[in-house]
Order: C-alpha cells, then structure tokens, then sequence
C-alpha cells in the first residue's frame, strides 16, 4: 500500500517538478539571450548547401529542388565561460523552391575543444527561431532545430537539420560562420 501511495504522490507532484524545471530552464535562456545581446562580437552566415534526404524524396522532388541556397547573414555572438557558443542571428537565402526564406534566432552551442591550444572544437545545440517562407506568406513560423558544428578559431562549418514527412522537410541545412572582430 506504501508503495502505491508513494507513486500517486510522486505522478501528483512531476507536473510541479516539470514546470519548475521548464520556467528555470526559460529563465537561464532569457539571461543568456540579454547576455549574448551585449556582446560587440559579430559573425557573418554564408549558407551554403541544403541536402533533402534522398530516403525521403522521390526523384521528381530532387530534380525540382534547389540545394544551393545562396544569402547571407549577420549574428551577435559570444562564448560563454565554459566555451560554449551562443548567438542572436538573421539570415536570408534561397529555399528549396528558389524563393526568399528569412530565419532569425537565438542559437546555442555546447562545445567540445579537441586540441589543447583550444582553437579547434566540436559542438551540438540548439535554435530557437522564427522562419518566414513564401507558402506560409512570409508569416513567421517557429522553428526550432537541433544543430552540430565544427570550428577552427574564427570559421566554422554548422548544420541544423529541419524534420518533415514524405517530399517535405527533412532538409540539412550546412552555413559557414565567420567571425568578424
């Protein structure tokens, strides 16, 4: 019997524990996002390939697709005392359907130093943004994704791959990162 009310008590209180969790997590990333804000450190986005997952298209979508999706963007950014990466960001680019496809965002980093002059690291994270395409009318879309990247001091090569169905989505997403100070 202890038991069982035990596991009542522990299935009445987890929605607490979660939204406890939840609003410190958002709390941490408002601070991060003010932080990040302040920084006089800037990087220019050059997209430079999006790959549509030839498991999930057929080939009358490949064919059609572009996968060159020329633009340019700009972003704040700034390393954060464990070295992760975090960034407030806006880019435009050509999509898939050729059209103008805007996305802007706040995008963290958790990195990994591979040498030990810390120039060369590895990193997985997170965008949180807003994307406007021309099938939604250019009416910003959340978007959040998960991202990896590689960087050697100022340049770095980061991907994020958006998820989707049969012929729509599942798109990686690769841009070189430059920075500028």
């Amino acid at each position: 019997m202890k038991k069982y009310l035990f596991l009542a008590l522990f299935v009445c209180l987890l929605p607490d524990v979660a939204a406890a969790g939840m609003r410190e997590y958002f709390q941490q990333v408002q601070r991060d996002v003010k932080e990040t804000w302040k920084s006089d450190e800037y990087d220019l986005f050059v997209p430079v390939y999006a790959w549509h997952n030839r498991l999930t298209y057929d080939q009358k979508h490949i064919d059609k697709y572009n996968e060159n999706p020329w633009g340019l963007g700009l972003g704040k950014t700034r390393y954060d005392e464990n070295g992760n990466w975090h960034s407030l960001y806006a880019m435009a680019f050509k999509d898939s359907n050729k059209y103008l496809e805007t996305i802007f965002g706040y995008a963290w980093m958790k990195n990994w130093f591979v040498n030990c002059n810390r120039d060369f690291r590895v990193g997985l994270g997170y965008t949180l943004s807003l994307t406007q395409r021309h099938e939604y009318k250019y009416i910003p879309v959340p978007l959040p994704l998960p991202l990896a990247g590689i960087e050697y001091k100022k340049v770095a090569l980061q991907a994020a791959y958006v998820p989707g169905v049969k012929n729509d989505g599942n798109v990686l997403f690769i841009w070189a990162r430059i920075g500028l100070n």
